[in-house]
């Protein structure tokens, strides 16, 4: 196998709290670095952790103009200091951008991305190949016109979440910007364009040749990963008989919270649901719980650290997953790395992540009586919880810890690496790129 000595990473957010993206990125890092994989990172803001793995991490800033936006942080897009860096022409793009209500960030990173390769490679570092990490701006397709083999890791399509977006929209002038927002277009042109897709399920893997028109041959599945360090059971923790557990965004429509708040409704009124999700007075998952009558039974917890999220999957007795769509199921996979048993809705990729680790059941989405039933078919068998989370965990230990994901990834780079060396490629140098 012709393993790459050395790669570059370049993902336009990093920090872990920002998403998935953020612990991908980390955690992938750390575990190729142990295999002896020399890793640099360019990365844009919010920035990640330390990564004392890693050669060298680049830290490529922009004005956040998007996030101020988002926060309605009108006056913040032009910061006193430096009204007039506001006129660069990238700076100026995002700024425009927007205020109209695009999403800037992966075409302008990526052009940072490609001006700061560019500059070290003129400067003689070289990489065996380059990760964009969700990222598929068209500047991407500049680092492979340089001759470098590029990959991509898409969890699954932008064209899930503006389905997902079109479901919340109330009039025709949302449904327009739903239609703007994502750039959709770039992200499939560059998919279609580089030398690898690695994805996280088959559910994925379809969604993104039928969504991005990518070839099936060029989209290799190497699922993803949990930190089983982290994620573990804990004997000293007692289970709380009657306490459900559920992760998951009231604002996303994929996530089905509305449906299990319907669903506990159903269920006996000795089962408490704790919600991981915004808190604020203004979440929706407040209404749907007075109208259904169990208030009383719900909590929401709003953001958590890691840890408390850990003990709350190690003292829940069952965890549910209502989704109607995942290109994953991260919180399916914590949960059962705890040792807990999921009870999942069948959407997306939760059938094939449920029969891969067989740590729970199965049953219809959209439909609260059959994810009440469900539910109770579990809390009432107190001895099939124990089997199925013990099966659970070691199942997760088995295929989806991150020195596994790592080496299925590793191969991936050594198809790419042995395809390359079956065609000529330019090669690089500091006069090509100076010209």
């Amino acid at each position: 196998m012709t393993r790459p000595r050395r790669i570059c990473f370049v993902a336009y957010r990093g920090n872990m709290a920002c998403g998935g993206q953020g612990i991908y990125l980390w955690f992938l890092a750390r575990e190729l670095a142990r295999l002896g994989i020399e890793v640099d990172v360019v990365v844009g803001p919010p920035y990640p952790d330390e990564m004392p793995f890693a050669l060298r991490v680049q830290r490529v800033p922009n004005q956040e103009y998007w996030a101020k936006w988002f926060t309605s942080d009108y006056a913040g897009m032009l910061p006193a200091n430096n009204r007039l860096g506001a006129l660069s022409p990238l700076n100026l793009y995002e700024l425009g951008a927007s205020r109209l209500g695009f999403l800037p960030e992966p075409f302008a990173f990526s052009l940072r991305a490609f001006r700061a390769i560019a500059a070290r490679l003129r400067l003689g570092e070289r990489w065996d190949l380059i990760h964009d990490v969700q990222c598929l701006g068209y500047g991407v397709l500049g680092l492979r016109a340089l001759g470098l083999p590029v990959v991509t890791t898409i969890h699954h399509p932008l064209t899930v979440d503006r389905r997902a977006s079109f479901i919340r929209d109330e009039s025709l002038s949302e449904c327009i910007g739903s239609m703007q927002f994502y750039p959709i277009g770039m992200q499939s042109f560059v998919a279609r364009n580089i030398d690898r897709v690695f994805t996280s399920s088959e559910e994925s893997a379809r969604t993104i040749v039928t969504d991005f028109g990518v070839r099936p041959r060029r989209i290799r599945n190497v699922l993803n990963g949990i930190d089983t360090e982290l994620y573990r059971p804990n004997p000293s923790l007692e289970r709380n008989a009657n306490e459900l557990l559920c992760i998951g965004r009231s604002t996303d429509p994929n996530k089905g919270i509305k449906t299990l708040i319907h669903a506990l409704a159903l269920l006996p009124p000795s089962l408490h649901l704790t919600l991981v999700d915004s808190d604020s007075p203004d979440n929706e998952v407040f209404a749907w719980a007075r109208e259904v009558g169990v208030a009383d039974r719900l909590r929401v917890t709003g953001r958590l650290e890691v840890e408390q999220l850990v003990e709350l999957y190690c003292r829940a007795t069952v965890a549910v997953v209502p989704s109607r769509y995942e290109g994953f199921g991260l919180p399916a996979v914590e949960a059962m790395a705890c040792g807990t048993p999921v009870v999942a809705c069948r959407g997306g990729a939760l059938p094939e992540i449920m029969r891969l680790t067989g740590g729970g059941i199965l049953v219809e989405k959209d439909r609260p009586e059959a994810l009440a039933a469900g539910i109770r078919s579990l809390v009432d068998h107190p001895e099939q919880r124990a089997q199925l989370g013990q099966r659970a965990r070691s199942r997760v230990e088995a295929h989806l810890s991150w020195p596994r994901v790592a080496a299925a990834t590793l191969e991936g780079y050594a198809e790419v690496l042995a395809e390359r060396r079956g065609r000529p490629t330019r090669a690089i140098t500091s006069d090509r790129l100076g010209n």
